[in-house]
C-alpha cells in the first residue's frame, strides 16, 4: 500500500553533497520540492556531537543519509544520535541510508580474542531505533544477517557494468575482468556475466602478515584491457601492485572499478603514479580535493540509484528490481547507451 506522507532526508555531516544530489534526484522524480530536513549536527568544544532538527517529523517516513567512512567513529555516533532524536520525535519509520557501511571489513573472527565488530555496529543501529537499513555492496553479504531488521543492500555492478559498455564501446571483446584476489571471484564474476567477458585472478602469497610475497595471474591476460574490480580501496598497495603484474603479463591497459574509494594515506598517490589508466569509484565516500584533482580518477554517481531505491522503499515497491541494468540505464537519463 502506498504511503500516505512524503519521505523525508536528512543528512549527517559524513556526505552532504551525496545527500544533496539525492534530494534533487527525488525532486525530479516527484514533481516537486524534495529538500532535507533543516537540522544542526554539531560538535560541543569536549567534541560530544548534538543534533537538533527544526522541522516536525512526527509520523514521518524519515531517510538518515550517513556514510560510516572516516572519521568512522565520529560519523557512526552522529547516525546513532540522529535516529534517537527521530525516534523521539515521533518519527513513524526511520530508514538509515549508508552508502559505505563502516566496519564491515570485521565480519567474522579470524583470529582467537577479536571481536566481529560488523555485528556490533548492527546492535548498535537496531537498538537505537532503525527500521531498515540501505545500503551499497557490502564488504560481506552476510553482514545482512547480523540484522534483525529489513536489510537492502544494492550493487554497484549494474552501474559498473553501463560504464564500461559506454567506454569500451566497440572493444568488449578485447576486455578481461579481473578479481584482485580469490575472496573477490563471486564479484568480479558478476560483472563478467554483465558485460559478457572473460574473467581472471591475482592470486596473493604471503610470506608474512602485511607483506606481499608474490602475485601470481592465473588466466591469459595478454594483449587485454583489463579491469579490476572490488568493493573497496583502502591505501590501494595491492590494487597499485596488482596493475603492474598484469602488465607485465601482457595487459596492453588496465582500468580499475572499485565501489568505495576510501583511498586512505598514500592511496592517491599511488594511484597517479600507477600503470591503471583509470581508477573508477563512487561517490559513496565524499572524495577530498586530492581525489577529485587526481588525473586518472573518475567518480560515478550512486545518486540516480539511491533516490530510486528510496522512492521504491517509501511506494513498498521492489528494490531488487534495480540490481539490473535494464533498470538502472533510464534512470540514469542516457549518461550511458547500452548500444
Amino acid at each position: 500500500m502506498p504511503a500516505m506522507t512524503e519521505p523525508k532526508l536528512i543528512s549527517g555531516n559524513a556526505n552532504r553533497s551525496l545527500a544533496n544530489s539525492i534530494a534533487r534526484r527525488m525532486s525530479m522524480h516527484r514533481g516537486m520540492n524534495v529538500g532535507l530536513v533543516e537540522a544542526r549536527v554539531e560538535r560541543f568544544n569536549d567534541q560530544e556531537i548534538f543534533v537538533e532538527v527544526f522541522e516536525n517529523v512526527r509520523g514521518e517516513d524519515m531517510y538518515i543519509i550517513q556514510p560510516t567512512s572516516n572519521p568512522a567513529n565520529d560519523n557512526l555516533m552522529e547516525l546513532l544520535i540522529m535516529v534517537d532524536a527521530l525516534r523521539r520525535s515521533s518519527a513513524n519509520r526511520i530508514t538509515a541510508v549508508i552508502p559505505y557501511f563502516g566496519y564491515a571489513r570485521q565480519d567474522r573472527r579470524a583470529k582467537a580474542r577479536t571481536p566481529i565488530s560488523a555485528k556490533l555496529v548492527a546492535n548498535l543501529l537496531t537498538e537505537a531505533g532503525v527500521d531498515r537499513v540501505l545500503t551499497l555492496d557490502l564488504h560481506a553479504a552476510q553482514i545482512q544477517g547480523f540484522f534483525d531488521i529489513p536489510v537492502d543492500n544494492l550493487y554497484a555492478a549494474p552501474v559498473f557494468a553501463l560504464d564500461i559498455e559506454h567506454n569500451f564501446k566497440g572493444k568488449l571483446n578485447d576486455v578481461m575482468v579481473i578479481s584482485p584476489d580469490v575472496g573477490g571471484v563471486a564479484r568480479a564474476r558478476d560483472l563478467a556475466k554483465r558485460i559478457g567477458c572473460p574473467l581472471a585472478i591475482v592470486d596473493k602469497r604471503r610470506e608474512k602478515a602485511g607483506e606481499i610475497a608474490e602475485m601470481i595471474v592465473i588466466g591469459d591476460v595478454s594483449g587485454k584491457a583489463c579491469i579490476i574490480v572490488d568493493d573497496i580501496c583502502d591505501t590501494a598497495g595491492t590494487l597499485c601492485k596488482a596493475a603492474e603484474v598484469l602488465v607485465q603479463n601482457g595487459a596492453t591497459e588496465v582500468h580499475s572499478y572499485i565501489t568505495h574509494g576510501v583511498l586512505s594515506g598514500p592511496a592517491v598517490e599511488r594511484v597517479r603514479n600507477s600503470v591503471m589508466k583509470s581508477l573508477v569509484i563512487t561517490d559513496s565516500i565524499e572524495p577530498s580535493e586530492a581525489v577529485k584533482n587526481a588525473p586518472n580518477i573518475r567518480i560515478v554517481p550512486t545518486a540516480p540509484m539511491f533516490a530510486q531505491a528510496i522512492l521504491n522503499i517509501w511506494n513498498g515497491t521492489s528494490v531488487s528490481s534495480l540490481f539490473e541494468a535494464q533498470t538502472l540505464s533510464p534512470i540514469y537519463e542516457g549518461m550511458y547507451s547500452r548500444g
